[in-house]
Order: C-alpha cells, then sequence, then structure tokens
C-alpha cells in the first residue's frame, strides 16, 4: 500500500470515529434538560453550515435571538457554550470570575504556544507569568509618567512621518503599525526602533500576516477538526511566521545575555532572563525560555494590533463624521492649544474622551472575545455546564446591546456623555474583556489611544482624498477586525 492510500483509509477512519463520538450530540435522545438549547447539529460537521466563517459572530448574534442569552453550539469536533448581551457576559465573567477562568485547549494556539505564556496557557504556569507580566509592565513605566514620555516621544516621530506626506493620499496602516509597535518593543527591548530599520519592517510584516491569518476559515476549520493538521495551510503560514519571529527574538536573547546587568535592566526580556537565573536551580520553574518566547511574541503581536486598529479606526471615523471632527479639535484647541497634549488633560476632554470610547466600542476589535473554559461544574442562568466547557462571551453582543446603548449600530459619542456633556463611564463597555482574563495591557492601551488621536487630530485634518464621494469604512476580519477605506488625506491645521 503506497503513502497516499494509507493517508486517505487512515481519514476515512478518524472520520468514522468522528461521527461515533458526535452520535450521542446529534441524537435527540441524548440531550440534557439542563444544557443550553441550541440548533441541532449534523454528524461530523455540527453546526458548521449554518457559521459564515468569515465573519462567525454574524451568525451567533443572528442564533441568540432566536435561542436567548445562553445557547450551544458544536463546530466540527467541538461542543461549546455562547453567551450573550450584557447582562450574561457580565455574569459569567465578573459575578462568577473564578469559574469562567480557564482558557480552553484550541490547537493553533496550542501549536504556537506549547501551554506558555499568557493569554493562552493553564493552570500555575498562567498564574506565575501573568503576574509577572504585570508587575514588570508596571516596572516599566505602564500607567506611570516614564511610559507617558515614550508615547509623546513616538507621537512625535509619527507626526514628523505623516507631515512628510505633505497633505498626499496615503493609508496609515504601516504607519500606525510602526508607532504602536515601537512602544510595546521600547518595553520589551528597552529601547526603540527606526522606521528606516529592516528588522521593523520584517516584524510588523509577520505580525500583520498571523493576524489575519488566525481568523482566517483555513485556521478556523483546523481548530474545528485538528485532523486537517497537515491541510491547513492556514496553519503552516501562521507556524512558519511564528518561527521567524522566534528566531529573531533568541538572537536578541542571545545578545542581551552578553550585557545583562541586575542594576540596569533594560527592558522585559532583561528582566526575565535575571529572573531565569535566579532560578536555574529549580527544576519547576517557570522562567524557562518558552515562556519567554510566548510571552514576548504575544505582547509584541497583541500589543501592536489591537491599539493601531483601533487608532485607524478613529481616524477613519472622523473623515466619515467631520462634524465630530471639528468638534474634537475645537476641545482640544480649548483644552491643550499648542501645548503638548498629556494624559491629565482627558479629565478636562470629555468629548474627545467619548470619541475614543465610542471608536472602541463601535469598531469592536475583538468581537467573539477570547474563548473561556469551566474550571468547575457550574449551574449558570438555570443550566448545567460540566468542567471544561468551551464558552464563548460574545463581546459583540456587549458593545451593541441596545438596553445599554440606545443606538447601538451608529457611531454617537454621545453614548458616553450625560445630559450636561460630561463623560459618563458605561458598565456595558469592555472592549479589553472583564474577569480573570481581562486584558493585561489595559492601562498601556488607554494611554496610547488618548494621546496618539489627541496628538494626530491635533496637527492635522483628515479628509478624503480627491475624487472619492462616497468614503466608506470596511471591516477586515482576522483574529481582530482592523478597518479597510480608501486613501486619506492628513493636512496640518497650522
Amino acid at each position: 500500500m503506497d503513502y497516499t492510500s494509507l493517508f486517505i483509509y487512515t481519514l476515512l477512519l478518524l472520520v468514522l470515529l468522528n461521527i461515533i463520538r458526535s452520535w450521542k450530540w446529534w441524537s435527540p435522545d441524548s440531550s440534557s434538560e439542563t444544557f443550553p438549547p441550541g440548533p441541532r447539529g449534523l454528524p461530523v460537521i455540527g453546526n458548521l453550515h449554518m457559521i459564515n466563517l468569515k465573519r462567525p459572530t454574524e451568525t451567533l448574534m443572528k442564533l441568540s435571538k432566536q435561542y436567548g442569552p445562553i445557547f450551544s453550539l458544536r463546530m466540527g469536533s467541538v461542543k461549546m457554550v455562547v453567551l450573550s448581551g450584557y447582562d450574561t457576559v457580565k455574569s459569567a465573567l465578573v459575578d462568577h470570575a473564578d469559574e469562567f477562568a480557564e482558557r480552553p485547549h484550541i490547537p493553533m494556539f496550542e501549536d504556537i504556544n506549547q501551554g506558555y505564556g499568557v493569554p493562552f496557557s493553564h493552570g500555575d504556569n498562567w498564574k506565575a507569568m501573568r503576574r509577572f507580566t504585570l508587575t514588570k509592565l508596571r516596572d516599566f513605566g505602564m500607567g506611570k509618567r516614564t511610559i507617558e514620555a515614550r508615547i509623546i516621544e513616538e507621537c512625535g516621530f509619527l507626526t514628523k512621518l505623516i507631515e512628510s506626506l505633505e497633505g498626499k493620499p496615503t493609508d496609515l496602516t504601516e504607519k500606525t503599525n510602526f508607532a504602536i509597535g515601537n512602544i510595546v518593543i521600547s518595553i520589551i527591548f528597552g529601547q526603540r526602533f527606526d522606521y528606516q530599520y529592516p528588522a521593523l519592517h520584517r516584524l510588523m510584516g509577520l505580525m500583520h500576516e498571523n493576524m489575519r491569518l488566525l481568523g482566517s476559515p483555513s485556521v478556523a476549520m483546523y481548530n474545528y477538526f485538528p485532523v486537517l493538521h497537515y491541510l491547513s495551510s492556514g496553519r503552516r503560514k501562521v507556524m512558519k511566521n511564528i518561527e521567524d519571529l522566534q528566531n529573531f527574538f533568541k538572537t536578541e536573547f542571545v545578545d542581551r545575555l552578553k550585557q545583562l546587568d541586575r542594576d540596569d535592566q533594560r527592558g522585559f526580556i532583561d528582566a526575565f532572563l535575571i529572573k531565569q537565573q535566579e532560578e536555574c536551580n529549580d527544576p519547576n520553574t517557570y522562567f524557562h525560555e518558552m515562556n519567554l518566547l510566548s510571552t514576548v511574541t504575544t505582547l509584541f503581536m497583541a500589543g501592536t494590533d489591537t491599539t493601531s486598529s483601533t487608532v485607524r479606526w478613529a481616524i477613519l471615523f472622523m473623515v466619515q463624521h467631520p462634524d465630530v471632527q471639528r468638534r474634537v479639535h475645537k476641545e482640544i484647541d480649548r483644552v491643550i492649544g499648542l501645548a503638548q497634549p498629556r494624559i491629565d488633560h482627558r479629565k478636562n476632554m470629555p468629548y474627545t474622551n467619548a470619541v475614543i470610547h465610542e471608536t472602541q466600542r463601535t469598531a469592536n476589535i475583538v468581537p467573539m472575545n477570547l474563548p473561556r473554559e469551566t474550571t468547575k461544574d457550574v449551574y449558570f442562568m438555570g443550566y448545567h455546564l460540566p468542567k471544561g466547557t468551551y464558552v464563548i462571551p460574545l463581546l459583540e453582543s456587549v458593545l451593541y446591546d441596545d438596553t445599554q446603548f440606545q443606538h447601538p449600530e451608529s457611531f454617537r459619542p454621545e453614548h458616553f456623555l450625560d445630559s450636561n456633556g460630561a463623560f459618563m463611564r458605561k458598565a456595558a463597555f469592555m472592549p479589553f474583556s472583564a474577569g480573570r482574563r481581562v486584558c493585561a495591557g489595559e492601562t498601556l492601551a488607554k494611554m496610547e489611544l488618548f494621546l496618539f488621536i489627541t496628538s494626530l487630530l491635533q496637527k492635522f485634518t483628515f479628509h478624503p482624498a480627491p475624487g472619492v464621494t462616497d468614503f466608506k469604512v470596511k471591516p477586515v476580519t482576522g483574529l481582530t477586525i482592523s478597518p479597510a477605506a480608501p486613501k486619506i488625506c492628513c493636512v496640518r491645521r497650522f
């Protein structure tokens, strides 16, 4: 028997086993009265035929209207529960934080991280790495004046780059990636990279491609059918890109070990390597190269993509809503004038603050959230969720909840303003998720968004390129949602 025939027979056997395993779920006699309801699945594929793999939240939002705020699905071999609406998601992630604190074992992310790092690690490893990462992010300035100074410096570099275009039509994607990426890079390495540095271009290209591929149908199919391990082109490309990223980081680790100084820690890598040396004789230490590689890779990719996309969404919303842009300009001129924007200005700028929050809400960067897993058997909203249940807390359903936002489909800064024009916090504003697995970089991202967006709007007016009469922004779905639009003109205000 040749290898091709062997492969085909093996694949057919695995499909048959999957049918047998899935039959209990598919059979009406096997459904549990205490498990959330949902549409009946087919053998092998489950409910996969119902899902728009390019924009799965679109299908999940529709199903929530049919089955209620908590319902179940089976996607290939993965049985999951979807939570929809602010009340339901908040109850799970905040009120039952411990019970929904785990992360499921997702094939693509297990391949990338091998259970290490922070977002997709588990148990004690997750606790140790999250604690260390949060501590070091604060040590290197997150939420402090030191990181504010770095952000302000990078705003200056970005402004000069845009000024050099002299108002000519441009796409801001690469430029904002460079600027936001440099903030993360400065925390990781202790220094920024020049925008012309070839390695910066290479790193950003790898990051950008992986964020797109991780949300692609090819990778989704692999996650739902792990048997497709060797057939998924998306998986192969992601892993090649991760290898290239991590090879770059490994080279940096070696170089930094040669100059390591306990009393002069330049960045996150130095701090980790020093901790690794301190625990080198502990066989149970979590401070080893795999945790370092996974943590640094995630900090770089997640810390760059989400914030950079949000800055671009904000600018493009200003192009779409020139009346909103004029009001922001007016508030900036009144509160800041020609001075350097600083985080302290935020408390006196309710409209600009509302615009930034409404950008995050409407842009809906991570619509499906990162999935959770129950840590034990949970009785939740009248249903029994066994330990290990795969849970999707649907963030789009929270940010677009019409019981929390009067016009959820529209971009309206007034969602975050009271009748007197004062900034108004909303409990349903949770773009960084919530609970035990809330985004570790939330504080940094909020500071970056205010300083970058305010600095850019202080210096420029943004409008469509000449000849563009129907300016539209379209969401591009990957692991996150980024904006795609015609090129825009960035014209100096003074």
